[in-house]
Order: C-alpha cells, then sequence, then structure tokens
C-alpha cells in the first residue's frame, strides 16, 4: 500500500474543496489535470453538468459560485486505491455541503459520494482526473421561510467583515 501517495491524494481533495469554496481559482484549476473528465449534477441547476477539460470547469466555477454564492464543502471517509505503478488511483469520498444565494435569499444544502480517479502527472503532481458524485440528497430553504436567518459574516460582502 502506498500510503505516501494516498496522503498526497487526501491533501489533493481537500485543497480542491478550499480552493472552490475560496474562489482560489488558479490553485483550483491546479487540482485538476489538463483532460479532466467532470460529471456534476444538481436539482438546484436543473441539469446534469459534464466537462472535459480542465479550463471549462474552472470556467463553469468562476462563472456559477464567483462573490455572490458563499458555498462550503465538508468531505471525508475517503477510500483511496493507488494501483501498481503508483501513477494512478481511485478514490471515493463522502461529502456534504452548504450554498447560501444572499441575492435570491435561498439555502442549499446536500451530500452524497464523490468517485474520483487521480493521475500523477509528469510534474510530479496528483490531479484529479476524473470526478463525479452522486447525491444522496439536496434540499433547499429559502430564506424568507426562516425570519430569525442573519448573515452576520460573509466573506464576500465587504459591510459583513470584521
Amino acid at each position: 500500500m502506498d500510503l505516501v501517495a494516498i496522503e498526497e491524494i487526501k491533501r489533493l481533495k481537500h485543497r480542491y474543496f478550499r480552493t472552490l469554496d475560496l474562489k482560489l481559482w488558479d490553485e483550483f484549476a491546479d487540482c485538476l489535470a489538463e483532460d479532466v473528465s467532470a460529471r456534476y449534477g444538481t436539482q438546484a441547476m436543473d441539469k446534469p453538468l459534464h466537462y472535459d477539460n480542465r479550463a471549462d470547469v474552472v470556467d463553469f466555477m468562476r462563472n456559477n459560485l464567483g462573490p455572490g454564492i458563499i458555498t462550503i464543502h465538508v468531505a471525508n471517509h475517503p477510500e483511496i486505491d493507488v494501483a501498481a505503478g503508483g501513477v494512478t488511483a481511485t478514490g471515493s469520498w463522502a461529502f456534504e455541503d452548504t450554498v447560501i444565494v444572499p441575492d435570491f435569499k435561498v439555502q442549499i444544502r446536500g451530500g452524497g459520494y464523490y468517485v474520483d480517479s487521480y493521475r500523477r502527472d509528469a510534474d510530479g503532481a496528483w490531479r484529479i482526473a476524473s470526478t463525479q458524485y452522486e447525491r444522496i440528497y439536496e434540499a433547499m430553504t429559502s430564506l424568507d421561510d426562516t425570519p430569525s436567518f442573519k448573515l452576520i459574516a460573509n466573506r464576500w460582502d465587504p459591510s459583513l467583515q470584521h
């Protein structure tokens, strides 16, 4: 078992979520192979989303998860298998996500399982070669229906920064 590779892949997946949530698009891009196959799907967006290269994934995320949208992703329970030769691997991750859209007064929460494949590229770095998830649930709440909800901190809103 290649424990070093497994730990590097864990760090890669955590970096993927951290840079996505913090909107660090160049770092996010570096988590993905140039020819990444990404299959996302969400009822909130009303259609499956399929991309077959890094640029398209990053453009989609940048354009749809900009500063007007707050996200947080938590992933755990990794099951990672490194193939013989140590240059490819597969993994499964449980995840939960929360999306808050202040302009539309909506919160979306969900969870499911990611299934990824990874590749060690020529520069020696592990990158996500394919990623997709299956949702266990996704729920949307109107914040108008929750009169006590008040956003008191928002990294993307200067009026709420401390």
